[in-house]
């Protein structure tokens, strides 16, 4: 039950995160593309990436609570590809179908590759 606690607490936070980077994005680049949820994705698996790598030198399983408030709530409640999917479809179904295509190769690419250089950045520094 505490886990559950948890999570939702962290998700609530994150789904307000995620809220404010898509207004400000939407306002600084307008609605033509969906760079609201491209940022919270890559930004999201960048941040994933260095807290479980800091996770990994501290003894995670000694801090099995923060893992779910951050990784599973926050971060969960903050990064997107649910709403990716929906941005995808709607590039798709208005005729934007090399952007729809695009979307999809930056978002998965770019994504993973800001998981491991969180990784990476991590495993550079001490404990």
């Amino acid at each position: 039950m505490k886990h559950l606690i948890l999570v939702m607490l962290g998700g609530g936070l994150g789904a307000g995160g995620r809220h404010l980077v898509s207004m400000v994005t939407l306002r600084l680049f307008g609605p033509g593309f969906p760079v609201g949820t491209l940022t919270v994705n890559v930004l999201g698996s960048l941040i994933m990436g260095l807290f479980i790598g800091w996770l990994v030198k501290h003894g995670s399983a000694q801090l099995q609570d923060l893992r779910y408030f951050v990784a599973t709530g926050v971060l969960g409640g903050f990064t997107t590809f649910s709403a990716f999917s929906l941005d995808t479809s709607v590039l798709w179904e208005r005729g934007d179908t090399h952007l729809a295509l695009g979307y999809v190769l930056a978002s998965v690419f770019l994504s993973i590759v800001a998981v491991f250089a969180g990784l990476m950045i991590m495993r550079q520094f001490g404990p």
